[in-house]
């Protein structure tokens, strides 16, 4: 299958994967396209974002319509727009489900305290979807021509960090806040610092030495940068 990424507004990594840059706080979200079924990571910050999200997917794939979600972790950039995609199947890594159920509260003020419109961090939460599948170790979801894999990668940025690949050449690992390029990798409460290179070391052995690594903000990097981030997440956990 032939897709116009660059016409459709994507950027694209490999014959049949793609991301977006969105505004706000240069977050990514990741397509993955098959013959049968297209696989989205992460839905942006608002149901707004994610409607838009939705279009522009909608434009590339001629009126398809995303049949699977995977959420990377439980921050409200990467999920609050996953109630514009109705009917899609959403992955989680084990334990998000419940995170998000139980601390909708804690969504909605870390949305607000970071810019998001107190109206429309409301109305996100209040129609928030849960992943409904658990992912505890990997999962391969066949696309139709197009094998990608789920895998909790982390604890590390959260405790729900869920990472995908794409193989092919290249393979694209999508990294969620695992990795950051456009600045320091963020450690807020619920990070668990010292066992965040550990998640890096997985992230390398998913995707080797030549992949594209996508990470939750920035552009896109390769292994080098992402063994220097591992190296000095290392030190500064050392440190501490």
């Amino acid at each position: 299958m032939n897709v116009a990424w660059e016409e459709s507004g994507w950027e694209q990594l490999a014959p049949e994967v793609g991301r977006l840059r969105l505004p706000g706080w240069d977050a990514t979200t990741g397509l993955a396209v098959g013959t049968d079924a297209a696989l989205l990571y992460d839905t942006g910050s608002t149901l707004r974002e994610g409607a838009g999200i939705r279009a522009r997917t909608r434009t590339l794939l001629g009126g398809r319509r995303v049949t699977h979600i995977a959420l990377s972790h439980p921050h409200f950039d990467h999920v609050l727009g996953t109630a514009a995609f109705a009917g899609a199947e959403v992955y989680g890594a084990v334990g998000m489900a419940e995170l998000l159920t139980t601390d909708a509260a804690g969504l909605y003020e870390d949305a607000v305290r970071h810019g998001v419109a107190a109206a429309e961090a409301a109305e996100a939460v209040d129609l928030l979807v849960a992943p409904r599948h658990a992912v505890s170790g990997e999962v391969t979801l066949d696309l139709g021509g197009l094998r990608v894999l789920l895998a909790n990668a982390g604890p590390g940025h959260t405790a729900h960090d869920l990472a995908m690949l794409v193989p092919g050449s290249p393979a694209v690992v999508f990294c969620g806040d695992l990795v950051e390029e456009s600045g320091e990798p963020q450690a807020g409460p619920d990070a668990l610092p010292a066992r965040w290179p550990t998640a890096l070391d997985r992230l390398l052995a998913l995707g080797g030495e030549d992949a594209l690594y996508v990470p939750g903000h920035g552009a896109v990097v390769d292994a080098a940068f992402v063994r220097a981030q591992r190296d000095a997440l290392a030190a500064r956990s050392q440190g501490s």
